[in-house]
């Protein structure tokens, strides 16, 4: 048999103890929820109202929770994964949508903007934009394909941060300030602030600034037991961000942003492991480093959104400008130190996207018969990636003395430019007082270019120019809902998503079979839910079924010695997801939250390029997961009040990443064991006060969350003695925020 053990499905059992996350927040007085609207549908809609799986998480369910960041709230949202080994280096999934590979299937957006790279040229897979959670109104994640309004690589769904607005109503302002302790590493601590300055009846102006330290909890052993330094993965990160809001009257709204984060990591937070059975060498959290590791990460993003009320229909325009810059150093001594006579030998690379976007589009205000939108939208990108292999003598520990050689082991530039251009158009007929029709479309066009210059003695020295690659693509969504009074509706919606394609650029003269492009891949979803709650809103219901067929399929892949993107033959997705909340009594809140995802491939890959067969697992696609949430919060006498809760997030059994040099090793890809975490909360309340204290991953599970393959370069061990790198759970963390308001 090609695969020496099949995985083991087990069923994963999570409670999360926590504020309620799907669909209403808490009222601790009536005991009751308070309805939510969303923007899913690019209009305000209650959530019972989309025809769609939508998650919400509150801006006070972040700041109970103390989250800052995408691994913080996981557990609030079904389905959502998150493959990552160093801070600001993530993968989002959605729904089982992954095989690895360089092009997001999650689309990022922050308010009215999309953040991060569309191609598959400039790793946007790997750096989706994690922004700091302080002062945004809430967080909404669309699960399934939004190819209708949201565009490209979006196949698995969206997530979308929604920043609180300037107010005109009156002065308001927020401080934080936090301290947190991580089992086994070093202090972590926060701060964080807000201000909202009305300037005038029509103008109002709200800025907010953050700046986190995260100690490290991994300890470099250099040479296998030898320790050079302790906790080398610690990572600041910094910004802020600025609004100012203009609405001289009733119809027109002019609002300008801005948001500027920095995220400075110190060395990878990969573990060295056993690669047959994942577990850490060492007696504990450790690597072998060398020398000094990093990835800085800067995120730049400028917007001005518009919108005229005609009054019986809104125009709204949004143009935005965004950078993503990163600039890493990886640590290649074990893998070529030997081969290259080092003693030291590193990466460098620089990362660079640079996004223009603009959306028109025109609203109708609601209607008795049809809620329509049409519009379109354009988007050009300009994105590098530059590498360079080098080495270096030793120096004091964690410092290094490059090597002045007269020639490059290898250098490698890649420039290219996306350009997009869209028109999409949605509707929603009421058919009768009991029934919606809701249904869409959007087309196309994109258009790349790549050039690629290389040299050094690995490489060679060769410039090619001028690799060019087109797509035209059809997305579409409908939506029949069944509405059951106010309070309930069932719905199905069939839509489809895309991941555009592209070149590759290889060396003139690659042996035939090198593939020169890759073509887009996409996504058709079918699923049916149901949405209900109780006259008083006491209890709710969200529940999906839902089938997922993925076509052409893209894969990183080396063919003929040269990394490419390329093309397998599809995948499928069964999956259920049930979100449900209970108010019992004033102030108490239980929810349970179910995800199934049956994620295989439907075809077999190349076996030497990739290795996966028909029926193997998608990579970091838990079979199951369910969480049980409940929080209790009760009055002290005068204006204070207690809250207290807790969280446990339990994930079945996964595949990590495809690694043809691991299957030929171990007869199997990695399998990742199954894993919970814990966390508790307390918190006080009084005035303008709140005190909140947490523990998270009580248990110090040692959860994994991403693996690294096993060969580097040249096909050479890529860890110091044949260990495999994971990414880990960040350990038991005690911490506490203070929160002042104004």
């Amino acid at each position: 048999m090609r695969h020496l053990k099949k995985a083991v499905t087990g069923t994963a059992l999570a409670m999360v103890l926590a504020v309620p996350t799907a669909a209403w927040a808490q009222d601790a007085d009536a005991g009751v929820g308070e309805e939510i609207v969303v923007t899913a549908q690019k209009r305000t809609q209650t959530l019972i109202d989309v025809a769609q799986s939508v998650s919400v998480v509150s801006a006070a369910t972040l700041e109970q929770q103390g989250a800052t960041n995408f691994s913080d709230y996981l557990k609030n949202v079904p389905s959502l994964q998150l493959v990552q080994g160093t801070p600001g280096q993530g993968r989002l999934v959605l729904r089982g949508v992954n095989t690895g590979g360089v092009a997001s299937t999650v689309a990022v957006y922050v308010d009215e903007t999309p953040f991060g790279s569309s191609t598959g040229l400039a790793n946007g897979a790997e750096l989706a934009g994690d922004f700091d959670t302080f002062d945004i109104a809430r967080i909404e994640v669309l699960r399934g394909p939004q190819g209708t309004l949201y565009g490209a690589s979006s196949l698995g769904g969206l997530l979308k941060f929604v920043t609180n607005a300037p107010s005109t109503h009156g002065f308001e302002g927020k401080a934080l300030g936090g301290v947190e302790f991580t089992d086994g590493g070093d202090m972590s601590y926060r701060g964080a602030a807000m201000v909202n300055v009305p300037l005038g009846d029509i103008l109002a102006f709200r800025a907010s600034g953050s700046y986190r330290k995260q100690g490290g909890f991994i300890d470099s052993v250099g040479t296998a037991g030898s320790n050079v330094r302790g906790n080398t993965n610690d990572f600041e990160s910094y910004g802020g961000r600025a609004s100012l809001l203009w609405k001289p009257d009733a119809n027109l709204s002019v609002r300008l942003s801005a948001l500027l984060q920095n995220l400075y990591v110190d060395g990878s937070s990969f573990v060295e492991a056993d690669p047959a059975t994942l577990k850490p060498l060492y007696g504990g959290l450790t690597q072998s480093e060398y020398l000094p590791q990093f990835s800085n990460i800067k995120y730049r993003l400028y917007n001005g959104t518009i919108d005229y009320d005609f009054g019986g229909v809104t125009l709204t325009s949004a143009t935005s400008y965004g950078q993503q810059l990163q600039s890493f150093r990886a640590d290649f001594t074990a893998n070529l130190s030997a081969a290259l006579g080092g003693p030291y030998v590193y990466f460098d690379q620089l990362t660079e996207n640079r996004k223009w976007t603009q959306e028109l589009r025109l609203a109708s205000n609601g209607g008795e018969f049809v809620e329509w939108l049409v519009g379109g939208y354009y988007t050009r990108e300009k994105a590098r990636i530059n590498q360079n292999l080098k080495t270096a003598v030793p120096g004091t520990p964690g410092t290094l003395t490059p090597i002045d050689l007269p020639f490059d082991y290898a250098v490698y530039n890649l420039a290219s430019r996306y350009e997009e251009i869209a028109g999409f158009a949605n509707a929603t007929l009421h058919l009768a007082p009991w029934f919606d029709l809701d249904f869409g479309g959007r087309y196309s066009h994109n258009s790349q270019r790549a050039d690629q210059v290389t040299d050094g003695v690995l490489l060679g020295a060769s410039t090619i120019d001028n690799i060019r690659s087109s797509d035209n693509v059809f997305t579409w969504s409908v939506a029949p809902k069944v509405k059951f009074g106010t309070r309930a509706s069932l719905y199905a919606r069939v839509a489809k998503g895309y991941r555009p394609g592209g070149p590759n650029v290889i060396p003139t003269g690659a042996p035939p079979g090198t593939p020169t492009t890759f073509e887009p891949d996409t996504v058709t979803s079918y699923e049916i839910g149901f949405k209900g709650d109780t006259a008083d809103r006491r209890a709710s219901i969200e529940a999906a079924l839902y089938h997922i067929d993925w076509n052409d399929v893209q894969l990183a892949a080396v063919v003929n010695g040269f990394g490419v993107n390329a093309n397998a033959a599809g995948a499928e997705v069964d999956g259920a997801e049930i979100t449900a909340t209970l108010r019992p009594t004033a102030g108490f809140v239980t929810s349970l939250n179910f995800a199934f995802n049956d994620a295989r491939l439907s075809g077999d890959t190349d076996p030497l390029v990739v290795g996966a067969v028909k029926g193997d697992p998608l990579p970091f696609t838990p079979k199951y997961a369910v969480s049980v949430n409940a929080d209790y919060q009760w009055d002290l006498g005068g204006d204070m009040t207690a809250s207290i809760g807790g969280s446990i997030r339990s994930l079945s059994r996964q595949s990590g990443n495809y690694d043809p040099a691991y299957l030929a090793t171990y007869g199997d890809f990695p399998r990742v064991r199954a894993y919970e975490v814990i966390d508790l909360r307390a918190g006080l309340a009084f005035g303008n006060y709140a005190i909140n204290a947490y523990v998270n991953n009580l248990g110090n599970s040692g959860g994994i969350t991403a693996t690294q393959a096993l060969l580097g370069v040249a096909g050479l061990p890529r860890n110091a003695n044949g260990a495999i790198g994971t990414g880990v759970v960040r350990p038991r963390t005690i911490g506490i925020n203070l929160t002042a308001g104004f």
